[in-house]
């Protein structure tokens, strides 16, 4: 602990640019952001209010607004008070709850994409069973589980970054406390680290995305057997903006992080960043709404 008690803040680069550049990127960011809240609270609001959207697919749809919410407030709040007070520091403390923060509301937008593709599974492959199988029990034990494993992951990341030592004050090359750029300031070993967020980040990341296309599979076996006029394009069109987000999202993640270093760039790095942080959840209540 004295090794880590010498430094108590780290500075953050933030966003790219002229000072000119950085302050109408302020104003454009700040706009996206009362955007997103803006229409995550419509949408959450319009489910509660609404008997008919009581569902099993709104049920989950109301938590992603949330977590957007969550996702977006705990990166791109800092990042705006930075440009604005020319002061380009956080504590500490502040990066290491900034990036307990951002993983877990990260990790359960995929999750949330995972089981809501299965909703939508059960919906079209399985329509007789549909009530049974997604229960409100159901519902509310996958909810569950998501926060609970997604907390876990989190957690594993926060404490393993919180035991590494930083000897100097470093800029750390982003406009949020990610983990790979905090990791390349410590002065410790950061084999665990590293091979934790190999093993947990790929898990995390494949695991919601393998089920997601092996849900698809069956919805789009289950929709080519459909006779009936117009039948199947019904079928796949409740599906449709829930493509669309998954599409954008991991998308953007397969570039930001699988993408090999000799490709990338840190400029690139923090517009990927930006997409999935703000872009996507701005977009995500278009798109459902839509």
């Amino acid at each position: 602990m004295e090794n880590q008690t010498r430094i108590s803040e780290f500075f953050l680069r933030g966003i790219p640019g002229s000072p000119e550049q950085r302050q109408l990127l302020f104003g454009i960011f700040l706009c996206m952001y009362l955007v997103t809240l803006m229409g995550n609270v419509l949408i959450i609001l319009a489910i509660s209010s609404d008997p008919h959207l009581h569902t099993p697919m709104y049920f989950f749809l109301a938590n992603l607004s949330f977590v957007d919410m969550g996702l977006t407030s705990s990166t791109v709040t800092k990042m705006l008070v930075n440009v604005q007070t020319q002061l380009h520091t956080i504590s500490y403390v502040g990066c290491l709850t900034q990036m307990y923060f951002f993983l877990m509301f990260g990790d359960l937008d995929s999750f949330f994409l995972a089981v809501m593709a299965y909703d939508r599974y059960v919906a079209i492959c399985r329509p007789l069973h549909y009530c049974t199988v997604m229960s409100l029990r159901v519902c509310s034990l996958l909810l569950a589980l998501c926060w609970i494993l997604t907390h876990i992951v989190a957690l594993t990341h926060t404490l393993l970054m919180a035991r590494l030592s930083f000897c100097v004050v470093g800029e750390i090359a982003h406009f949020f406390c990610d983990i790979i750029p905090v990791l390349k300031l410590s002065c410790s070993d950061t084999h665990i680290n590293e091979l934790m967020v190999f093993a947990l980040g790929g898990t995390v990341l494949m695991v919601p995305f393998i089920c997601i296309v092996i849900s698809y599979i069956h919805i789009v076996s289950a929709v080519l057997r459909v006779r009936t006029p117009g039948g199947g394009s019904k079928a796949f069109s409740t599906c449709s903006s829930h493509l669309c987000v998954i599409c954008v999202f991991y998308g953007t993640l397969f570039s930001a992080y699988l993408c090999p270093p000799s490709v990338t760039s840190e400029d690139k790095d923090i517009a990927a960043a930006a997409m999935y942080t703000l872009v996507i959840p701005m977009l995500n209540p278009f798109i459902y709404s839509l």
